[in-house]
């Protein structure tokens, strides 16, 4: 019997073991919509608020299980919406599908109702990007985009006018996703040599480990084990080797560690495991360090840093041969690792004051101690754009049996209650938080009632300091005054109550880990957490040049024109970061 175009569509998605689609339903894609509803007991369908929510759930949801993230939206205003979180995918570097609706074939290019041009619109994004316009091949173009989504690590885009899928087409399709498979290429063995002995004679040997490294997390751990090498995370791989090891150094940058910095300014060889970090200010000056750079992607081989040995390979495989040379400690010497380790310990004694600060407002170090200590050992972490994430770069300890999302690239404000949606959709027995500031949650926070309309437990707490804090900063430091940064407060815990979930207002540390433990115990529904802190500046791991000259500039500015010297830092801690 011959199928909807439509029909066929969903069964591919079927095929490629999509479980979830996050959208909205309309007219322009609603014959897509009904196929859904037809096959409801095999793909659920998760209707959002706002479809910029759609899209960014679904690039967490790539993040989270390394497979396709599904979002579907009307043409016109709703494809609009999505743009960002398909941007937060496409810099992420996650596969997603995104189905867009389309006024019908014979209103084409008439400037018709809601009608845009988003192949036109989408074609920055999208890795593939096609206007359906024949029935027969549907569900052949919607296999061919997932394949090349998993296959470019990016954004597949199908604009769908909407009279299409309602028609029969009489030949069954067999998709591709049983046969897929990506391949891993070839190590090459002089290339591999070349590596062991710059190991073997570097003396100050150090590690960046990036997200490429998700699935390699124990190896990689194991192998700078026996050859006695400190590490630094990149913010996005945070907690895939554990914060607490014994090697790691925590991370680089503004919103990283003292330690870490130094390590970077004294290595004589730098190890880039999946990872191309875009903040080269905070590398080895080129000349001072060799490097080995170790990537799937044949683009990222010295694209921050030169290298000397760029190794286009998965590096479960990399480490397994460099494992089974002759010697398998190729380096033995623990000197500078216990030199880091030093170094570490006197900066954590540093933090362990900061964990116990105890005011009103709360400070926001011991609020995220009071997270880490009492998260359980699966949480996922879902953190906004902000101080959120300063503060949890520095004061949450990430182990390799929890998870941690943001938008790491793209740097998207409203990512963290979207994401923490999709972790409990599909990790629904494990403990989900998210983090936000204030400015960030007000973007998105209309869809916290789709957290309560699917019962999802999740733990969402706003940090609010009525003001774009971080931005707050990022003037001061470019030496300008502070203007437009202050936000009117709201009341979020009566607007999650009228929702429909618990809300729970903190305004002392006391108050703030009752409601953490209240939260925790709270089933089937969402709880919102509004947490008061206090204003206090997350300082980076190193004020470089730049940053020093900028808040010099500030301070004689805000003294000019206040008469009055700015409120700042403890000195001791301005001291701490810049020697």
């Amino acid at each position: 019997m011959a199928q909807k175009a439509s029909e066929q569509l969903v069964d591919v998605l079927i095929d490629w073991h999509v479980k979830h689609v996050y959208g909205l339903p309309g007219d322009s894609i609603d014959t897509t919509v009904d196929a859904l509803r037809k096959q409801q007991d095999q793909i659920g369908f998760v209707q959002v608020r706002h479809e910029e929510v759609a899209s960014l759930a679904a690039a967490a949801e790539a993040k989270l299980t390394g497979k396709l993230g599904v979002c579907l939206s009307i043409g016109g205003p709703g494809a609009i919406h999505m743009l960002n979180g398909l941007y937060d995918a496409k810099m992420d570097h996650v596969p997603v599908l995104a189905l867009l609706g389309q006024v019908d074939t014979q209103f084409l290019n008439e400037e018709y109702f809601q009608e845009v041009n988003t192949p036109q619109l989408f074609a920055d994004v999208a890795v593939y990007n096609k206007l359906i316009s024949a029935t027969d091949n549907l569900a052949e173009i919607v296999d061919e985009a997932i394949r090349t989504a998993y296959e470019k690590h990016g954004v597949a885009v199908l604009t769908i006018p909407d009279n299409l899928p309602e028609q029969r087409v009489s030949d069954h399709y067999i998709s591709s996703a049983s046969s897929f498979q990506l391949t891993s290429p070839q190590i090459d063995d002089n290339r591999l040599n070349t590596a062991a002995k710059l190991i073997r004679d570097s003396k100050k040997p150090l590690a960046l480990v990036g997200l490429g490294a998700k699935k390699a997390g124990s190896q990689v751990a194991a192998f700078l084990e026996q050859n006695h090498i400190p590490f630094i995370s990149t913010l996005p791989a945070k907690g895939i080797i554990g914060d607490n090891h014994p090697n790691s150094l925590g991370n680089v940058g503004k919103l990283g560690t003292k330690p870490a910095y130094e390590a970077m300014q004294n290595t004589d060889l730098l190890l880039m495991f999946g990872t191309n970090y875009p903040y080269t200010a905070y590398l080895p000056k080129p000349g001072t360090a060799k490097s080995i750079q170790i990537n799937t992607s044949a683009s990222a081989i010295g694209k921050r840093y030169p290298a000397d040995v760029g190794l286009v390979a998965d590096i479960k495989d990399v480490i397994k041969q460099l494992n089974s040379s002759e010697t398998k400690i190729l380096h033995p010497d623990d000197g500078f690792l216990k030199a880091c380790q030093e170094n570490v310990a006197n900066w954590n004694r540093w933090m362990t004051g900061k964990r116990e600060l105890d005011s009103k407002p709360v400070a926001p170090e011991a609020l995220f101690n009071d997270i880490n200590e009492t998260a359980p050992h699966n949480t996922i972490y879902s953190i906004d754009v902000g101080t959120a994430t300063s503060w949890s770069a520095r004061f949450l300890n990430v182990s390799p049996t929890q998870k941690f999302i943001l938008s790491s690239y793209l740097g998207t404000m409203g990512c963290a209650l979207p994401g923490a949606i999709a972790a409990k959709i599909n990790y629904p027995d494990r403990p989900v938080i998210s983090v936000n500031g204030d400015g960030a949650f007000a973007m998105v926070m209309q869809d916290f009632i789709t957290a309560v309309k699917y019962k999802l437990p999740l733990i969402n707490i706003v940090l609010n300091n009525s003001k774009l804090a971080f931005i707050e900063y990022e003037q001061q430091a470019a030496g300008q005054l502070n203007y437009q940064i202050d936000l009117q407060d709201m009341d979020y815990a009566k607007f999650a109550d009228a929702a429909g979930g618990v809300g729970i207002t903190a305004k002392t540390s006391e108050e703030f880990k009752n409601a953490l433990n209240r939260a925790y115990r709270v089933q089937n529904m969402p709880v919102l957490i509004n947490a008061y802190v206090s204003d206090d500046a997350p300082l980076p791991g190193k004020i470089v040049g730049q940053e020093a000259k900028g808040y010099m500039k500030f301070g004689s500015q805000y003294l000019k024109e206040e008469k009055k010297i700015p409120e700042l830092p403890p000195l001791k801690d301005i001291l701490r970061q810049f020697f």
